[in-house]
């Protein structure tokens, strides 16, 4: 049962290290280009690595989930909604899972 408040607090820590750090060392606007644009990329890069696993292991088999996401993002590009890009693809691993 101990153990359960020490990763509680030490995850409390780092969070809390994670959001008071910043505030403390960046007090001036960063000027830097690189920087700003690290910075502006991280929350998208971060949401693509968690979602594209979870979308490829959300299925029976790995390959209808890269069908999935190859037919989604190819509906995505030609600018569909995200409702029929969602029954695109449920439909694609509908029919993979079928017939693999």
């Amino acid at each position: 049962m101990t153990n359960a408040y020490i990763y509680i607090l030490v995850a409390a820590l780092v969070s809390t290290i994670i959001r008071v750090l910043p505030v403390t060392i960046f007090r001036k606007p960063i000027k830097s280009r690189f920087v700003r644009s690290f910075l502006y990329y991280v929350p998208y890069v971060t949401l693509a690595v968690m979602t594209f696993p979870a979308i490829i292991n959300a299925t029976q088999s790995k390959i209808s989930g890269i069908l999935a996401l190859v037919c989604g993002s190819i509906a995505a590009w030609f600018n569909m909604s995200l409702f029929k890009v969602a029954c695109i693809c449920c439909g694609v691993v509908f029919v993979a899972e079928l017939f693999l």
